[in-house]
């Protein structure tokens, strides 16, 4: 592709670029084209050796006039992956596997058969589901953040200009900065990191202020247990998050941007680095960009995996290449940033919503949402619920309709017990709460939050003192020591849960507990420690009883906590068949075989807890009690 080098240049690649991708959509060449995701998920399953496999066989087959295969974004609905999907009838297989890539070769696409077993289930009606819009899990999705994610190849820019990319820069760049930024505040965009503060808010304080350099620094260090948005949209689709940053960058009058993203998204780096050569290769950034005066360049900084670097400040002190320590505010990074220059952070998802708004308008992305949260939000849903993913939906869809019609309910006939919405520094919401439309503001009410989009589900075989405990422990080892309130409170605070959980605690435990963890919540340096205590906060309220059963008790009515209960063979139960004893590692077991023998019992003082005992018994007579 030759630089593009103005407006016309751009739209002259785009309609052909455009006509390119329809003709692969819609099969107006007569090829069928073979998508396969490509996310971390689904490559992890082996989706690149399935896509290997099916360029083989379309060798052997003689088939590339009949056929095209893309490694693509994720498909989302991560536990039935690898996915496969055939363009143009739509037809999607799940739980793709190597060996598979022969019969859809041979049955799909020579013979145009559709593979019956390959197909998605419908767990209610039984019923096979040949497109994925049928799928109860898409139903109620939008993907605007998620644009182009599961269409479209990451690594082909050809691709991305044919689905849209860059018609929102050239927009804006044709604009006052002023009318950009109002059609940001239009949109009623906020920040997806997890505060939820305006977007034109904070490009606005970077607007006003003069200076000689500014910065846009996307924030893609998310690292909240089982959070897994940004590394995908970035894994999916990173010319569009490109894109958000360099209309941020015209509108505060930036030149320069920063991609802050974990190491451990290893995939999602690669195929970030490859989109930034590409837009240089063409053009798209460097000097006078698309023939106006707007010149932009952005690099990649990679961070080490501190939790504590998702709070902005902390995250600037590391790329300048210091310790990831926040900084007292005021100076806020939109007056005083980047080594002292006027800055702004947002995350990656806040960035992808960004050419959409610009490209359609704010009213295509305002349309969706509650009256203070517009737009959709993007969350990995985890947990013990049965279609585990990636969603975006819009705001204002309850907790219900995401746990049950998305996620498809919980496992195995379990009760829902709770949701941990926004990672550590979220809470846990219950069955009381289903109904709550999800926003920003309806979810702090109920004393959780936003979050960057983590989505825990637990049942009734979680503890939640133990949960709470959990995330304790992982604040504790990502505080980052700056101030006394974090550093020592969390580890006070993960002392007495400990101390619950082991059967040692005391009443006058819950006061000190939430005594403390206000202290903490009003006297930290920032975000982190702010909202540390949150998941204590969070069950105390919603599950004292818990805390009241192990503190009274001494019991774990989840049998989580090991020292709140013991293994117990039913005598009535006992077949005397000694597997049990023989499988015991801590040979804590006794009694006599045979049919004139004696029931096992289990000596409870040497019982290490290891469950070997119950998962070696073939007819159900241990107990966890």
């Amino acid at each position: 592709m030759l630089k593009i080098k103005n407006t016309e240049g751009l739209n002259k690649v785009i309609k052909a670029c455009s006509l390119k991708l329809e003709t692969k959509f819609n099969a107006l060449d007569g090829k069928k084209a073979i998508l396969i995701c490509g996310g971390t998920g689904c490559l992890s399953s082996d989706s690149k050796l399935i896509k290997t496999t099916f360029d083989e066989l379309i060798n052997e087959y003689d088939l590339s006039q009949k056929a095209s295969v893309n490694l693509v974004g994720c498909f989302g609905f991560c536990s039935q992956g690898p996915f496969v999907k055939i363009l143009p009838e739509g037809t999607l297989y799940r739980l793709v596997k190597v060996a598979d890539a022969r019969r859809i070769i041979t049955e799909d696409i020579i013979n145009s058969q559709v593979i019956e077993d390959l197909l998605y289930v419908d767990p209610h009606t039984q019923e096979k589901v040949k497109r994925q819009e049928d799928i109860n899990f898409y139903k109620k999705q939008v993907r605007i953040a998620l644009h182009g994610c599961g269409l479209i190849n990451p690594e082909d820019i050809e691709e991305a200009l044919g689905f849209d990319a860059f018609k929102a820069l050239d927009k804006a760049l044709k604009m006052p900065r002023e009318e950009v930024l109002s059609i940001v505040k239009d949109s009623g965009l906020r920040g997806r990191g997890g505060a939820g503060f305006p977007t034109h808010l904070k490009w606005k304080f970077a607007y006003d202020v003069a200076s000689d350099q500014k910065y846009v620094v996307c924030n893609g260090d998310e690292g909240d247990p089982g959070a897994f948005m940004d590394r995908s949209v970035l894994e999916g689709n990173p010319f569009a998050v490109i894109e958000g940053m360099m209309i941020a960058g015209f509108v505060i009058g930036a030149s320069e941007g920063y991609f802050y993203v974990r190491a451990e998204y290893p995939i999602a780096v690669q195929r970030l680095k490859l989109a930034i050569e590409a837009m240089q290769k063409v053009g798209l950034l460097g000097n006078n960009i698309l023939g106006t005066d707007f010149s932009f360049n952005c690099q990649i900084r990679l961070g080490a995996g501190a939790f504590v670097c998702g709070e902005e400040t902390a995250l600037l002190n590391s790329i300048e290449g210091g310790r990831g320590m926040p900084r007292p505010r005021p100076p806020f990074p939109a007056i005083k940033g980047l080594w002292g220059k006027p800055t702004i952070v947002n995350n990656v998802e806040t960035l992808a919503c960004v050419p959409t708004i610009i490209r359609e308008g704010a009213q295509a992305f305002n349309k969706y949402g509650t009256e203070k949260s517009k737009g959709t939000k993007v969350f990995a849903l985890g947990g013990k619920v049965n279609n585990v993913g990636l969603v975006e939906v819009p705001m204002g869809t309850t907790l219900r309709e995401l746990i049950y019609d998305i996620g498809g309910g919980i496992p195995n006939g379990k009760a829902f017990k709770a949701i941990q919405t926004g990672g550590p520094s979220g809470g846990c919401l219950t069955a009381a709460d289903l109904d709550t439309p999800i926003d920003f503001d309806n979810l702090v009410a109920k004393g959780s939050m936003m979050g960057s989009g983590g989505a825990i589900v637990m049942d009734e075989d979680n503890c939640m003192v133990d949960v709470a405990k959990f995330y304790m422990e992982f604040i504790c080892d990502e505080s980052c020591g700056k101030c006394s309130p974090c550093r020592i409170g969390t580890k006070r605070l993960l002392e007495r849960l400990t101390s619950i959980t082991l059967g040692d605690g005391k009443l006058e435990d819950l006061d000190y507990l939430l005594e403390l963890a206000n202290h903490i919540k009003a006297n930290s340096l920032c975000a982190l420690g702010q909202t540390a205590a949150n998941p204590i906060l969070s069950t105390i309220s919603k599950f004292k009883d818990e805390y009241l059963e192990h503190i009274v008790d001494k019991k774990c009515q989840a049998h989580v906590c090991k020292k709140l209960m013991e293994y117990y063979i039913v005598p009535e139960k006992c077949k005397k068949c000694s597997l049990c004893a023989r499988n015991c590692p801590a040979h804590c077991i006794s009694g006599t075989p045979g049919p004139n023998g004696t029931p096992y019992v289990i000596d409870s003082s040497k019982c290490i807890k290891c469950g070997l005992c119950i998962s070696s018994c073939r007819f159900d007579s241990i107990i966890k009690r």
